[in-house]
């Protein structure tokens, strides 16, 4: 009779998981969704309607943005600190630490306002801690025992990632092994609905890829040199790192409020200024680069400023954040990443004589430095092989290049962006 109970019991407990992750799901696929569309279209329409109006509005604009999102932090959400993804660890970590409500509307608008303006990150993390905090209020409902808390707060994450990126696997094994960190039966069962939640609103509305470019075939003799750009990777993901610290500490030493926010911001506006591509995520110009690159006889100037821009994205990236930007590593890192595997093609094209394809080199060094920054292979192989069509066809190398930047970003410093304790 006892184990019938237990069993009874059991079995109701799993239901209820089972419609929270669904509902958790469909929320958060929403959210995602409608984040993504609004920044998308608000940064594409701005960015081209600046030329139009004054090149020196790129400096202007980043100080807009990120002012509005100092008066919001102190007046409508109260002088409460949004520290990104490390709010989801700390809260996985105590029972008692919940994500309170208003992180949904506060990265959701913060993340929309940066990025729309020109701050060089991307909504990628406001993304994932917003769904979060939508599992997470989920979970404290009287009807859902808050021992799933956890699984929640990974079904949202999943939904999230999946509908940003277009990608389901993706979206799955991030809130597995970047959020939850482990393989619990109950997480898998969570994330798994969520996925196939995010399966159906991908199908349905959101068909097109990140970038349009398709991969056609890929070279054995070129994986030497991926290998070349995997451990360059593991290096970019590292500067990057510490770029985000510097910048950080240098600006949590401006007591001025306002010089705080407007040196950070013109700072980044003025390099907008000379290198557009630097603008918001950078996702339309890293679009833009490749389309260059596919012309004839582009290859012979481009190198030079394909350097500087795989120095300066973590660097604007960084002064975003100092300066009181929302966002995180995932747009710079796969952005800048993109940009040194395009680098090491065309330089190993000129001086060797060789073919290697630009698109590949591309997808990369974009998965490479994203599994060195968050330390998620499986996450950053899934992402970028769904961010262009036919992409899971560059699979091996892909994954061969995320693996040993992995090892090797591993080796040079054994947390992640996320969850080093020098990065607050």
């Amino acid at each position: 009779m006892k184990s019938i109970m237990k069993d009874n019991i059991q079995f109701y407990s799993y239901f209820k998981l089972v419609i929270g992750s669904i509902i958790v799901a469909v929320l958060s696929g929403i959210l995602a969704y409608s984040l993504k569309h609004l920044t998308t279209y608000f940064q594409d329409y701005i960015f081209e309607i600046v030329p139009v109006l004054h090149n020196y509005l790129y400096i202007i604009f980043p100080s807009i943005g990120i002012t509005i999102i100092y008066f919001l932090r102190k007046y409508l959400f109260q002088n409460r600190k949004n520290k990104g993804i490390r709010e989801i660890y700390r809260s996985l970590d105590t029972r008692q630490d919940h994500l309170p409500f208003f992180k949904i509307p506060s990265h959701y608008i913060n993340g929309f306002l940066t990025v729309i303006f020109g701050g060089s990150t991307g909504i990628e993390v406001s993304t994932v801690v917003a769904t979060a905090t939508v599992g997470n209020q989920f979970s404290k409902k009287g009807w859902m025992p808050m021992k799933y808390k956890r699984e929640l707060i990974c079904a949202g994450v999943t939904a999230g990632v999946a509908i940003l990126f277009g990608s389901v696997l993706g979206g799955w094994f991030f809130a597995i092994e970047v959020i939850a960190r482990g393989w619990k039966k109950t997480v898998l069962l969570s994330c798994s609905i969520a996925a196939v939640i995010a399966l159906v609103g991908i199908y349905y509305f959101e068909k097109e890829t990140l970038l349009p470019f398709s991969v056609q075939d890929w070279h054995w003799y070129g994986l030497p040199f991926m290998a070349l750009v995997a451990i360059l990777s593991a290096l970019l993901a590292l500067y990057f790192m510490k770029l985000v610290l510097l910048c950080k500490k240098l600006f949590a030493k401006i007591n001025n409020n306002f010089l705080r926010v407007n040196i950070g911001a013109i700072m980044i506006g003025s390099l907008i200024l000379f290198f557009p591509a630097l603008y918001g995520d950078s996702y339309h110009g890293l679009q833009k680069m490749i389309e260059l690159l596919i012309q004839p006889g582009a290859a012979f100037v481009i190198p030079l400023s394909l350097f500087l821009l795989i120095l300066l994205k973590p660097f604007v990236a960084s002064l975003t954040l100092g300066a009181g930007g929302d966002g995180g590593v995932f747009a710079p890192s796969i952005v800048a990443g993109a940009f040194l595997g395009m680098l090491i093609a065309i330089l190993c094209n000129l001086v060797f004589g060789l073919d290697l394809i630009v698109l590949n080199f591309a997808l990369i060094g974009a998965a490479s430095t994203l599994a060195a920054a968050i330390h998620g292979r499986f996450t950053a192989v899934f992402l970028i092989c769904s961010i262009v069509p036919n992409g899971y066809s560059l699979i091996l190398p892909l994954a061969m290049a995320v693996w040993l930047a992995y090892a090797v970003a591993k080796r040079l410093n054994p947390h992640n962006v996320y969850t080093s304790p020098e990065v607050a």
